[in-house]
Protein backbone atom coordinates (compact mmCIF):
# COMPACT_ATOMS: atom_id res chain seq x y z
CA UNK A 1 0.00 0.00 0.00
CA UNK A 2 1.32 3.40 -0.92
CA UNK A 3 1.61 5.69 2.09
CA UNK A 4 -0.17 9.01 2.55
CA UNK A 5 1.76 11.67 0.59
CA UNK A 6 0.61 14.30 3.08
CA UNK A 7 2.63 12.79 5.93
CA UNK A 8 6.29 13.43 6.74
CA UNK A 9 8.61 10.44 6.56
CA UNK A 10 12.17 11.57 7.28
CA UNK A 11 14.90 9.51 5.64
CA UNK A 12 17.15 7.87 8.25
CA UNK A 13 20.00 7.03 5.88
CA UNK A 14 22.52 9.91 5.72
CA UNK A 15 23.00 11.61 2.37
CA UNK A 16 26.64 11.17 1.39
CA UNK A 17 26.36 11.47 -2.40
CA UNK A 18 23.94 13.55 -4.45
CA UNK A 19 23.41 12.69 -8.10
CA UNK A 20 22.50 15.61 -10.38
CA UNK A 21 20.76 15.51 -13.74
CA UNK A 22 19.26 18.36 -15.78
CA UNK A 23 17.01 18.44 -18.80
CA UNK A 24 19.05 18.03 -21.98
CA UNK A 25 20.28 21.35 -23.35
CA UNK A 26 18.56 23.34 -20.61
CA UNK A 27 20.73 26.46 -20.62
CA UNK A 28 19.10 27.93 -17.50
CA UNK A 29 20.19 24.92 -15.45
CA UNK A 30 23.92 25.12 -16.23
CA UNK A 31 24.68 27.84 -13.68
CA UNK A 32 22.47 26.13 -11.08
CA UNK A 33 24.38 22.87 -11.51
CA UNK A 34 27.69 24.64 -10.92
CA UNK A 35 26.36 26.52 -7.89
CA UNK A 36 24.71 23.53 -6.25
CA UNK A 37 27.79 21.32 -6.62
CA UNK A 38 29.82 24.02 -4.87
CA UNK A 39 27.13 24.40 -2.16
CA UNK A 40 27.17 20.66 -1.48
CA UNK A 41 30.99 20.51 -1.48
CA UNK A 42 31.04 23.17 1.25
CA UNK A 43 28.94 20.78 3.34
CA UNK A 44 31.18 17.78 2.63
CA UNK A 45 28.59 16.11 0.42
CA UNK A 46 29.91 14.33 -2.67
CA UNK A 47 28.28 14.87 -6.05
CA UNK A 48 28.09 12.77 -9.17
CA UNK A 49 26.73 14.55 -12.24
CA UNK A 50 25.11 12.88 -15.24
CA UNK A 51 27.64 12.98 -18.07
CA UNK A 52 25.73 15.19 -20.51
CA UNK A 53 24.66 17.55 -17.70
CA UNK A 54 28.29 17.96 -16.61
CA UNK A 55 29.43 18.66 -20.17
CA UNK A 56 26.68 21.21 -20.77
CA UNK A 57 27.42 22.90 -17.43
CA UNK A 58 31.14 23.19 -18.12
CA UNK A 59 32.17 20.96 -15.20
CA UNK A 60 35.51 19.31 -15.94
CA UNK A 61 36.95 18.19 -12.59
CA UNK A 62 33.75 16.45 -11.54
CA UNK A 63 32.73 12.83 -11.00
CA UNK A 64 30.28 11.86 -13.73
CA UNK A 65 28.34 8.81 -14.86
CA UNK A 66 25.74 7.84 -17.52
CA UNK A 67 22.02 8.31 -16.86
CA UNK A 68 21.37 4.62 -16.28
CA UNK A 69 24.10 4.38 -13.62
CA UNK A 70 23.08 7.49 -11.68
CA UNK A 71 20.42 5.88 -9.40
CA UNK A 72 22.85 3.29 -8.04
CA UNK A 73 25.57 5.91 -7.54
CA UNK A 74 23.56 8.31 -5.36
CA UNK A 75 21.77 8.63 -2.02
CA UNK A 76 19.64 11.45 -3.44
CA UNK A 77 18.87 12.48 -7.01
CA UNK A 78 18.53 16.18 -7.82
CA UNK A 79 16.51 16.61 -11.03
CA UNK A 80 16.45 19.99 -12.77
CA UNK A 81 13.82 20.26 -15.48
CA UNK A 82 10.14 19.60 -16.09
CA UNK A 83 7.84 16.66 -15.54
CA UNK A 84 9.23 14.90 -18.63
CA UNK A 85 12.73 14.89 -17.15
CA UNK A 86 11.40 13.39 -13.92
CA UNK A 87 9.48 10.68 -15.80
CA UNK A 88 12.69 9.54 -17.47
CA UNK A 89 14.52 9.48 -14.15
CA UNK A 90 11.66 7.58 -12.48
CA UNK A 91 11.92 4.81 -15.06
CA UNK A 92 15.67 4.50 -14.53
CA UNK A 93 15.32 4.38 -10.73
CA UNK A 94 12.73 1.61 -10.92
CA UNK A 95 14.67 -0.30 -13.58
CA UNK A 96 17.75 -0.21 -11.34
CA UNK A 97 15.66 -1.21 -8.28
CA UNK A 98 17.31 1.69 -6.48
CA UNK A 99 15.90 2.98 -3.18
CA UNK A 100 16.83 6.60 -3.81
CA UNK A 101 14.57 9.66 -3.32
CA UNK A 102 14.25 12.41 -5.91
CA UNK A 103 14.34 16.15 -5.32
CA UNK A 104 12.76 17.58 -8.48
CA UNK A 105 13.07 21.31 -9.25
CA UNK A 106 10.70 22.76 -11.80
CA UNK A 107 12.21 24.44 -14.85
CA UNK A 108 9.17 23.56 -16.98
CA UNK A 109 5.91 25.34 -17.73
CA UNK A 110 3.51 23.25 -15.64
CA UNK A 111 5.20 21.03 -13.10
CA UNK A 112 2.59 18.76 -11.49
CA UNK A 113 5.42 16.42 -10.46
CA UNK A 114 8.36 18.83 -10.23
CA UNK A 115 6.60 21.02 -7.69
CA UNK A 116 9.65 22.52 -5.95
CA UNK A 117 10.54 25.92 -7.38
CA UNK A 118 14.06 27.21 -7.95
CA UNK A 119 13.94 29.68 -4.99
CA UNK A 120 13.05 26.71 -2.75
CA UNK A 121 15.98 24.55 -3.92
CA UNK A 122 18.47 25.15 -1.12
CA UNK A 123 15.90 25.03 1.68
CA UNK A 124 14.68 21.72 0.27
CA UNK A 125 18.24 20.38 0.02
CA UNK A 126 18.95 21.47 3.58
CA UNK A 127 15.86 19.65 4.85
CA UNK A 128 16.92 16.44 3.09
CA UNK A 129 20.47 16.63 4.43
CA UNK A 130 19.20 17.19 7.97
CA UNK A 131 16.62 14.40 7.72
CA UNK A 132 13.55 16.61 8.14
CA UNK A 133 12.19 16.53 4.56
CA UNK A 134 8.82 15.02 3.77
CA UNK A 135 9.06 12.11 1.36
CA UNK A 136 6.09 11.15 -0.83
CA UNK A 137 5.75 7.67 -2.29
CA UNK A 138 4.24 7.53 -5.77
CA UNK A 139 2.90 4.25 -7.12
CA UNK A 140 4.46 3.10 -10.39
CA UNK A 141 3.12 0.78 -13.09
CA UNK A 142 4.68 -2.19 -14.85
CA UNK A 143 3.51 -2.84 -18.40
CA UNK A 144 4.33 -5.76 -20.65
CA UNK A 145 3.60 -6.31 -24.32
CA UNK A 146 3.32 -9.99 -25.22
CA UNK A 147 3.94 -10.88 -28.87
CA UNK A 148 3.70 -14.45 -30.16
CA UNK A 149 3.93 -15.77 -26.60
CA UNK A 150 7.10 -13.85 -25.70
CA UNK A 151 7.67 -10.53 -23.98
CA UNK A 152 8.23 -7.78 -26.56
CA UNK A 153 8.86 -5.18 -23.84
CA UNK A 154 8.69 -4.85 -20.07
CA UNK A 155 8.48 -1.21 -19.01
CA UNK A 156 8.14 0.66 -15.70
CA UNK A 157 6.25 3.96 -15.81
CA UNK A 158 5.12 6.62 -13.37
CA UNK A 159 2.19 8.21 -15.23
CA UNK A 160 0.53 6.06 -17.86
CA UNK A 161 0.47 3.56 -20.68
CA UNK A 162 -1.41 4.72 -23.79
CA UNK A 163 -2.65 2.68 -26.73
CA UNK A 164 -3.72 4.89 -29.63
CA UNK A 165 -4.67 4.52 -33.26
CA UNK A 166 -2.56 5.88 -36.09
CA UNK A 167 -3.55 9.19 -37.69
CA UNK A 168 -5.38 7.62 -40.66
CA UNK A 169 -6.50 4.44 -38.91
CA UNK A 170 -10.08 3.38 -38.29
CA UNK A 171 -11.30 3.05 -34.71
CA UNK A 172 -9.70 0.28 -32.66
CA UNK A 173 -11.70 -2.47 -30.99
CA UNK A 174 -10.19 -3.06 -27.56
CA UNK A 175 -11.04 -6.05 -25.39
CA UNK A 176 -10.35 -5.25 -21.72
CA UNK A 177 -10.11 -7.65 -18.78
CA UNK A 178 -9.07 -7.29 -15.14
CA UNK A 179 -7.48 -10.48 -13.90
CA UNK A 180 -9.73 -13.29 -15.16
CA UNK A 181 -12.80 -11.04 -15.39
CA UNK A 182 -13.90 -9.58 -18.72
CA UNK A 183 -14.67 -5.85 -18.40
CA UNK A 184 -15.68 -4.50 -21.79
CA UNK A 185 -15.03 -4.34 -25.49
CA UNK A 186 -14.98 -0.78 -26.72
CA UNK A 187 -14.41 0.96 -30.04
CA UNK A 188 -12.31 4.07 -29.61
CA UNK A 189 -9.26 5.99 -30.74
CA UNK A 190 -7.44 4.15 -27.97
CA UNK A 191 -7.25 3.73 -24.23
CA UNK A 192 -5.06 4.94 -21.35
CA UNK A 193 -4.16 3.09 -18.17
CA UNK A 194 -2.89 5.58 -15.58
CA UNK A 195 -1.61 5.63 -12.04
CA UNK A 196 -3.02 8.10 -9.48
CA UNK A 197 0.02 10.29 -10.14
CA UNK A 198 -0.74 10.12 -13.86
CA UNK A 199 -4.36 11.12 -13.28
CA UNK A 200 -3.39 14.77 -13.83
CA UNK A 201 -1.58 13.99 -17.11
CA UNK A 202 -3.05 12.48 -20.31
CA UNK A 203 -5.91 10.96 -18.30
CA UNK A 204 -7.11 14.41 -17.23
CA UNK A 205 -7.15 15.76 -20.79
CA UNK A 206 -9.40 12.82 -21.75
CA UNK A 207 -11.95 13.66 -19.07
CA UNK A 208 -10.69 11.09 -16.58
CA UNK A 209 -10.87 11.68 -12.81
CA UNK A 210 -8.22 13.25 -10.61
CA UNK A 211 -7.16 10.63 -8.05
CA UNK A 212 -5.15 11.47 -4.94
CA UNK A 213 -1.69 9.79 -5.01
CA UNK A 214 -2.42 8.01 -1.70
CA UNK A 215 -5.20 5.97 -3.35
CA UNK A 216 -4.23 2.44 -4.43
CA UNK A 217 -5.80 2.35 -7.89
CA UNK A 218 -5.50 1.97 -11.64
CA UNK A 219 -7.38 4.34 -13.95
CA UNK A 220 -8.82 3.12 -17.24
CA UNK A 221 -9.85 5.93 -19.62
CA UNK A 222 -10.93 5.50 -23.26
CA UNK A 223 -9.71 7.93 -25.92
CA UNK A 224 -12.65 9.38 -27.92
CA UNK A 225 -14.91 6.30 -27.52
CA UNK A 226 -17.52 5.57 -30.21
CA UNK A 227 -20.31 5.44 -27.61
CA UNK A 228 -20.78 7.71 -24.60
CA UNK A 229 -21.44 4.70 -22.38
CA UNK A 230 -17.71 3.88 -22.41
CA UNK A 231 -16.69 5.96 -19.41
CA UNK A 232 -13.49 6.15 -17.32
CA UNK A 233 -13.31 3.68 -14.46
CA UNK A 234 -11.17 3.46 -11.30
CA UNK A 235 -9.97 -0.07 -10.56
CA UNK A 236 -8.29 -1.80 -7.62
CA UNK A 237 -4.68 -2.88 -8.04
CA UNK A 238 -4.96 -6.52 -6.94
CA UNK A 239 -5.14 -7.77 -10.55
CA UNK A 240 -3.51 -6.61 -13.80
CA UNK A 241 -5.40 -4.93 -16.60
CA UNK A 242 -5.22 -6.91 -19.85
CA UNK A 243 -5.92 -5.21 -23.19
CA UNK A 244 -6.20 -6.98 -26.55
CA UNK A 245 -6.55 -4.58 -29.50
CA UNK A 246 -8.05 -6.04 -32.66
CA UNK A 247 -5.54 -5.09 -35.34
CA UNK A 248 -6.22 -7.76 -37.94
CA UNK A 249 -8.72 -5.66 -39.94
CA UNK A 250 -7.81 -3.43 -42.91
CA UNK A 251 -6.92 0.19 -42.21
CA UNK A 252 -6.41 -0.38 -38.48
CA UNK A 253 -3.04 0.60 -37.05
CA UNK A 254 -2.09 1.38 -33.45
CA UNK A 255 0.91 2.12 -31.28
CA UNK A 256 1.71 2.04 -27.58
CA UNK A 257 3.58 4.67 -25.55
CA UNK A 258 4.98 4.57 -22.03
CA UNK A 259 4.89 7.89 -20.15
CA UNK A 260 4.98 9.52 -23.58
CA UNK A 261 8.72 8.86 -23.74
CA UNK A 262 9.05 5.48 -25.41
CA UNK A 263 6.81 3.53 -27.74
CA UNK A 264 6.40 1.44 -30.88
CA UNK A 265 3.83 0.14 -33.35
CA UNK A 266 1.62 -2.73 -32.21
CA UNK A 267 1.03 -5.83 -34.32
CA UNK A 268 -1.98 -8.16 -34.65
CA UNK A 269 -2.14 -10.56 -31.70
CA UNK A 270 -0.24 -8.29 -29.30
CA UNK A 271 -1.50 -8.37 -25.72
CA UNK A 272 -0.81 -5.56 -23.26
CA UNK A 273 -0.85 -5.97 -19.48
CA UNK A 274 -0.57 -3.17 -16.94
CA UNK A 275 -0.22 -3.78 -13.21
CA UNK A 276 0.90 -2.00 -10.07
CA UNK A 277 4.70 -2.21 -9.92
CA UNK A 278 6.60 -3.49 -6.92
CA UNK A 279 8.41 -0.14 -6.71
CA UNK A 280 7.22 3.26 -5.52
CA UNK A 281 9.03 6.43 -6.49
CA UNK A 282 10.16 8.48 -3.50
CA UNK A 283 9.84 12.22 -4.09
CA UNK A 284 10.89 15.06 -1.78
CA UNK A 285 7.81 17.16 -1.17
CA UNK A 286 7.75 20.95 -1.14
CA UNK A 287 7.03 22.06 2.43
CA UNK A 288 5.48 25.28 1.12
CA UNK A 289 2.40 23.51 -0.34
CA UNK A 290 0.46 20.26 -0.11
CA UNK A 291 -1.08 18.22 -2.93
CA UNK A 292 -4.30 20.21 -2.98
CA UNK A 293 -2.38 23.49 -3.08
CA UNK A 294 -0.53 22.20 -6.15
CA UNK A 295 -3.84 21.37 -7.83
CA UNK A 296 -5.23 24.82 -7.02
CA UNK A 297 -2.09 26.47 -8.37
CA UNK A 298 -1.83 24.41 -11.57
CA UNK A 299 -5.54 23.99 -12.38
CA UNK A 300 -6.66 27.39 -11.05
CA UNK A 301 -9.34 25.82 -8.87
CA UNK A 302 -11.73 28.32 -7.33
CA UNK A 303 -10.85 31.10 -9.74
CA UNK A 304 -13.56 32.90 -11.71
Amino acid sequence: MIGDPSSHRPRNQPIETVGIIAKTRLDEAAAVVRQVTAWLAERNVKTVVESETARHSGLKDQTTCPKDDLPKSSDLLLVLGGDGTLLGVAHRIAAAAADVPVLAVNFGSLGFLTEITLPELYDALHSVLTGTAGIDERQMLRSQVLRNGTTRTDRLVLNDVAISKAALSSLIELSVSVGDQFVTCCRADGIVVASPTGSTAYNLSLGGPIVHPAVDALLLTPIAPHTLTNRPIVLPTHAPVRIEPALDRPYVDASISFDGQYGFALEPGDVITVACAEYALKVVRADARNYFAVLREKLKWGER
